[in-house]
């Protein structure tokens, strides 16, 4: 009898509690439809500033402000949605700042032997009738980027592995002749030095100093005596 009577007391009760729960899931879901309201950006046309709100309505009827419904809503769906964009744009911006790998291995600068084969040795040169005739070797061969120049008395006269300079307008006495081997940034990697002499020629210049005696006197002769020295002149050219 009193089984019969818990059975019975409980199959009344089951309809509510079913009813109840139902309630409670029906709530719960008007509950999350009423905080996944939608978002809106207004963004101002002049100042370009930008707001979010649920309530378009303050800002449709104000002038110069665009109004558009965003496809984000409030509650977990938003919170999730944040994190998806902000995982997004922190991945856009590594792969934005990640820096190409490049290769920092040290260069390494050839060892040069060079030497200047012409004048192989200290020697002397005349003023005006001979050049100064450089000739520098150089092993291994010039790598890409390095280069060689050829210096006398410290001013480039030439680039490269030969030069020739003219001893017209140098001076007598000593001169200093530099091969130098030179990398990509400029900086000297090796060197080879060479002294010379100019000297001046001395039968040149006695015999410019004859002829330019002999202009002067024939310059103070009389008109006549002129005329006598061309006739003369031309009968011994002329036999």
């Amino acid at each position: 009898m009193t089984s019969l009577m818990k059975n019975t007391v409980l199959n009344n009760k089951l309809p509510q509690i079913l009813l109840s729960g139902f309630m409670i899931s029906t709530a719960s879901f008007y509950m999350t439809m009423a905080t996944a309201a939608p978002i809106y950006k207004v963004v101002d046309e002049k100042t370009g500033q930008v707001t979010f709100t649920d309530r378009p309505q303050n800002h449709e009827q104000q002038v110069g402000k665009r109004v558009t419904e965003m496809a984000i809503t409030t509650g977990n769906e938003t919170n999730r949605l944040d994190n998806n964009t902000t995982s997004n744009q922190l991945s856009d911006t590594q792969q934005n700042t990640t820096k190409p790998v490049t290769n920092t291995k040290p260069e390494v600068q050839v060892n040069y032997q060079i030497t200047i084969a012409e004048p192989s040795e200290e020697r002397a040169y005349r003023r005006p009738a001979q050049n100064i005739d450089v000739n520098v070797q150089i092993k291994p061969a010039l790598q890409a980027g390095d280069t060689i120049s050829i210096y006398f008395d410290n001013k480039e006269v030439a680039q490269g592995l030969t030069a020739s300079i003219a001893t017209i307008d140098i001076l007598p006495g000593a001169h200093n002749i530099k091969a130098v081997v030179k990398n990509q940034k400029g900086g000297v990697v090796q060197q080879v030095t060479r002294t010379v002499y100019v000297i001046q020629n001395t039968t040149a210049l006695q015999n410019k100093k004859k002829i330019a005696k002999q202009l002067l006197a024939y310059q103070n002769l009389p008109w006549h005596q002129k005329v006598m020295l061309k006739m003369r002149q031309k009968q011994a050219a002329n036999p």
